[in-house]
C-alpha cells in the first residue's frame, strides 16, 4: 500500500461486486435488498445503463420524513439521478476529497462507460488508516535501525 493508492486497488481488495436495482422497483424492495447485502446504497440501473443511486439517506429524507409508502413509491421517484463518479485510477485522496466536498458517501467507479465497482467513504477511510499505519511502522523501523537497506 502506498500513499498514492488508487480506487482500483481498493476495489481489488474489497471486490468489484456491484449491487443494483431497477428504477421501477419499489423502495421497499430496494431497502430489503440493501439489508440482505449489508450495504447503504444501491446503484439504479436499467439494461446496463447507470441511471442513479438510492441510499438509506434518500429513503429517510424522501419516504419516511414525507410520510410516503415504501411499498408504493418507486425507486425512480426518490433516487439521486445526478451521479458523481470516479475512474479506477482516481487516487484515494482525490476520491475522499470528492466525497467530502459533494457530501456523498458512495461513488460508482466507471471505466470506459462501464460500472466496475462502488466505493464507500468507509472503504476509503479504512484504506487511508491502513496505509498510515504501515508508513508509521516503516518510519519507526527506520528510526530504531530496523529499516532494510
Amino acid at each position: 500500500m502506498e500513499l498514492w493508492d488508487d480506487v482500483e486497488s481498493v476495489l481489488d481488495r474489497k471486490g468489484h461486486q456491484v449491487w443494483f436495482i431497477g428504477p421501477d422497483a419499489t423502495v421497499y424492495d430496494a431497502i430489503r435488498w440493501m439489508s440482505v447485502k449489508n450495504v447503504g446504497a444501491l446503484l439504479v440501473m436499467d439494461g446496463g445503463e447507470l441511471l442513479g443511486i438510492i441510499s438509506e439517506r434518500d429513503y429517510t429524507r424522501n419516504v419516511i420524513l414525507k410520510d410516503r409508502s415504501s411499498r408504493e413509491t418507486k425507486v425512480r421517484e426518490i433516487m439521486t439521478p445526478d451521479l458523481i463518479v470516479v475512474r479506477p485510477d482516481t487516487t484515494v485522496a482525490e476520491a475522499m476529497r470528492i466525497m467530502t466536498s459533494s457530501r456523498v458517501r458512495h461513488l460508482p467507479v466507471v471505466d470506459a462507460g462501464r460500472v466496475v465497482g462502488v466505493v464507500s467513504i468507509g472503504d476509503l477511510v479504512e484504506r487511508t488508516i491502513t496505509t498510515q499505519r504501515i508508513v508509521m511502522e516503516q518510519l519507526e523501523g527506520y528510526i530504531v535501525g530496523r529499516y532494510p537497506g
